[in-house]
């Protein structure tokens, strides 16, 4: 019955809007990325009674459409964020060895040398400090420097006549939106009140103190008044737009930075090994993505346009391919594309003129208001901490003082599915009999599922159907579908490809040739009828349609 309670479906979300409306919680989170998520655990962990509200879909922005890294920032270093950067490989080194190592996987990067003395020394100085400031824990390997012929060995894409020679360290990868919702499952869990699709219109006051906020139910329209002694704001790119509407002034303002990524497959690229690489405005990341793509990025650009629905546009994608090309042997083109998608940083920052290359990422937690706390800024790495300083900060506001409030204790909290996960990867021959497919495909459900994949067996019994890939040459099965609207609250054919699964950017068509097949998964889940089916998946066409037109100018 306890694990029950992680479960996301439309009969949880029913009972979590009914539980808005009656209950009077210790803290409200508004917003439902990496940070929110992260808020709601660490306060459900502490004992706390809490509440969150998304208005559109968990992990809908930002923290969908990052570079999938996990990682300590080694640009960071020329800006001499070493708060930040340490700070940040402490988190990476929690994350893949106790907090979530069935998500965040170790990744050797390459970074090429130019000259043969001279760069070697200042690159080998900087990442050496990167190696020193993660402290004790050391779960990756150290770097190491690597000759011309070593290079050549590990990415003949590279010119040999450009690169001279390159120094290997280390990151880690993770799909962002997938881990997103393993940890507000976690919070569901620990008995936190989660909901999507409700957005808060207005604070409720009592006085100057926040006592609560006003929501609205966008399933169905109904307005619904939520009580609780803390208010905590994790709305990324929403926060200016939010702060006006609450008529709050705060002591910070977010920019938004619009980084756009494109999806190319391996055989365009040859390398056994990722590559970060100098641009002169930033770095440019070739990371390793599934067994048969490469994901490219970032751009790093102000944004003033629409926030629900950033696009890359075709001068991103130009500027993508020349910085890559630079460097590459064999030039890649357009034609190569298989994918893109855009995503906006919420940076915080008081100065209008400066390049948002500049703004640190280090995160603010204001508290202008009783009963009312904001956080933005930060990196998707260090969620944890920020998560644990907007806690810290609403105590106050709680009214505990002779039973006061626990530490954050979300250190040593393993994330859904972290559980025993080493284990079954040594079991996987024995659930791939069980489940009845092959031992990779059980291996790859795990580093997503992770012991979640026990879920999968009673499921797969009723409809063995859903043990079969949803169309020719797809990854995912049936089943992953099935198990996004019985277990992980997607309520659309978009939140499925778009977040649920990545088959969006990862197949060549955007998912079109899937959306047929998904609905009729999810809608029985959903209640759907026909035409509610239809509805969403010409929902998500016209996503796509947008997304193609963009790049296209």
């Amino acid at each position: 019955m306890w694990s029950s309670k992680s479960v996301l479906n439309p009969q949880q979300r029913e009972a979590a809007v009914a539980a808005l409306s009656t209950e009077e919680f210790d803290i409200l989170v508004i917003g439902g990325g990496v940070t929110g998520a992260g808020i709601a655990l660490d306060a459900a962990t502490r004992g706390l009674k809490v509440a969150l509200v998304e208005s559109q879909d968990y992990a809908a922005g930002t923290s969908s459409r990052s570079s999938k890294l996990i990682h300590g920032g080694l640009r960071y270093l020329e800006q001499y964020d070493f708060k930040l950067v340490r700070e940040a490989l402490h988190e990476r080194e929690l994350m893949v060895t106790t907090q979530a190592p069935h998500l965040v996987k170790p990744l050797s990067f390459l970074y090429p040398l130019h000259s043969k003395i001279r760069e070697r020394t200042y690159v080998g100085a900087g990442i050496f400090l990167y190696d020193i400031l993660r402290g004790l824990q050391r779960a990756l390997p150290n770097h190491k420097h690597l000759s011309h012929k070593k290079v050549q060995e590990a990415a003949p894409c590279l010119d040999p006549k450009i690169v001279l020679g390159g120094i290997e360290y280390f990151d880690a990868q993770v799909d962002d939106a997938r881990h997103t919702m393993m940890i507000i499952r976690t919070a569901g869990l620990y008995g936190a009140v989660l909901t999507n699709h409700t957005r808060v219109e207005s604070l409720v006051r009592n006085g100057e103190k926040v006592v609560g906020a006003e929501v609205t139910d966008l399933d169905n329209g109904k307005r619904i008044t939520v009580r609780a002694k803390s208010t905590i704001m994790a709305a990324g790119i929403w926060s200016n737009e939010l702060h006006d509407r609450f008529g709050i002034k705060a002591n910070y303002s977010v920019r938004m930075s619009k980084g756009v990524h494109i999806v190319v497959p391996r055989s365009a690229i040859d390398s056994t090994v990722g590559m970060i690489l100098k641009t002169e405005v930033s770095v440019l990341f070739v990371i390793p993505w599934t067994e048969d793509k490469w994901l490219i990025g970032t751009t790093d650009t102000d944004y003033t346009g629409d926030r629900t629905n950033p696009l890359p546009d075709a001068a991103d994608i130009d500027y993508i391919i020349e910085q890559v090309n630079k460097v590459l042997l064999k030039p890649i083109s357009r034609s190569d594309l298989l994918g893109a998608y855009a995503g906006l940083r919420p940076l915080v920052s008081s100065e209008k003129a400066s390049a948002t290359t500049k703004v640190s990422r280090e995160h603010i937690v204001d508290h202008p208001v009783p009963g009312f706390v904001s956080i933005a800024g930060g990196k998707y790495t260090t969620y944890r901490v920020m998560a644990k300083d907007a806690v810290d900060a609403s105590v106050s506001d709680l009214g505990r003082p002779e039973k006061g409030v626990p530490e954050s204790v979300t250190r040593d909290t393993p994330l859904l599915g972290a559980d025993g996960f080493h284990a079954l990867v040594n079991s996987a021959d024995r659930l791939a009999s069980d489940l009845g497919i092959s031992s990779e495909e059980v291996l790859r459900l795990l580093n997503r599922y992770g012991s979640d994949i026990f879920e999968f067996a009673s499921l797969i019994k009723e409809n063995p159907e859903l043990r079969k890939p949803i169309s020719d040459g797809a990854q995912y099965l049936g089943i992953e579908i099935y198990f996004a609207a019985s277990h992980e609250g997607a309520m659309s054919v978009s939140d499925v490809l778009l977040r649920r699964t990545r088959i969006f950017f990862e197949s060549g068509d955007y998912g079109l040739s899937s959306t047929a097949r998904v609905a009729e998964i999810i809608s029985p889940l959903l209640g759907w009828s026909a035409e509610q089916a239809q509805a969403s998946i010409r929902e998500y066409e016209d996503l796509v349609q947008a997304e193609r037109e963009s790049i296209l100018l």
